[in-house]
């Protein structure tokens, strides 16, 4: 591909916006169109971007020539099926998490990229994080020798301020629950590191979202890592007024690590045998919100993964294969709820 890459952007809340604004800093890439469901005049969409602005998806794939890559951006609910009307007009994907609310949609958004020979590029973007990356040389390296436990706690805030702003966030057709659209990046993080689960078990509650949302705001999962160790998770939105902590904690049979602050941002405890901690890379600051804050803002290495990808025979960062796995480790863990 000697051209630029050539994006359409469907869905233009924040997440969406920020996909365009990198897509138009990327000096390989190009912005031909976008698409939302309220009228353009809603969605406070800067001056700048004068690219053809639709109000359906199909309509921009069938009057909007040259496109090579959708980037899916709209809420939860609706990521497989986009997905799948995106391969299937013979274009790459670019899904914001989580991939689809279930395994079997996940399937088929595969089946479907398989069929026309595209490419579906999940956003997992705190896999571009300096402590993540660190992180992951230090497990796939065995520096910590065999794994004992792993403990993810995601302690952050999301009241009225968050849910009231929006239509879909809460309800579980669209939403889908907290594991999928607070901490999916974080299951995603583990099972980068670690792999698949097992035998797990879970108590949810819902402490102070009962007008708010249909499904719980706080959780503890303990299971067994398939590859050895054991693990837990624990989590909650019910903070009171901003986010607490996002953090990963690590003790093996050569060393421990704890990687904490609010966004998994910040090495907290390193003590491995024979080895010298060395100085990261700075982080990009969190996803401003307005109100509340969400995970690192590191799209812009997103867009690059699939310009490379595509140009150069890069590979994807997080393929839909992950991207299903994740879905399928929530999903595993909800389906919890349904024994009680």
């Amino acid at each position: 591909m000697a051209d630029k890459v050539k994006f359409a952007v469907v869905g233009c809340g924040h997440i969406g916006k920020r996909h365009m604004e990198m897509i138009e800093r990327n000096p390989e890439a190009e912005l031909l169109a976008f698409c939302d469901v309220l009228d353009k005049s809603e969605l406070n969409i800067d001056s700048k971007f004068q690219q053809p602005y639709f109000t359906d998806l199909e309509k921009m794939l069938n009057d909007v020539k040259g496109i090579d890559v959708v980037n899916i951006c709209t809420p939860n609910g609706l990521h497989a099926e986009q997905s799948i009307l995106a391969l299937s007009n013979r274009k790459h994907v670019v899904c914001e998490k989580p991939m689809g609310l279930h395994k079997s949609d996940c399937e088929k958004v595969i089946e479907k990229a398989l069929n026309y020979s595209k490419k579906v590029f999940c956003v997992m973007q705190n896999r571009y994080s300096p402590p993540s990356v660190w992180l992951k040389e230090v497990v796939d390296q065995k520096l910590l020798g065999d794994i004992f436990l792993v403990q993810l706690n995601c302690y952050w805030n999301r009241d009225d301020r968050y849910y009231k702003k929006s239509k879909w966030k809460g309800s579980m057709d669209m939403d889908g629950g907290t594991l999928f659209t607070q901490f999916s990046h974080f299951v995603d993080i583990m099972y980068w590191l670690f792999g698949d689960i097992k035998n797990i078990a879970a108590r949810f509650e819902d402490f102070c979202h009962q007008e708010s949302t249909d499904f719980e705001d706080t959780g503890i999962v303990n299971f067994e890592f398939v590859n050895g160790g054991i693990g837990t998770i624990n989590y909650s939105t019910a903070v009171y007024n901003s986010n607490l902590e996002s953090s990963i904690t690590i003790i093996g049979s050569k060393g421990s690590i704890k990687v904490g602050g609010q966004y998994m941002d910040k090495i907290e405890y390193c003590n491995i045998k024979d080895y010298v901690m060395p100085e990261l890379a700075p982080i990009n600051a969190p996803n401003d919100y307005g109100d509340y804050k969400g995970s690192a803002a590191n799209h812009h290495y997103v867009i690059e993964n699939v310009v490379n990808t595509l140009k150069r025979g890069d590979y994807a960062t997080t393929n839909a294969l992950e991207g299903l796995k994740v879905v399928e480790i929530i999903e595993r863990i909800y389906k919890l709820k349904e024994t009680k």
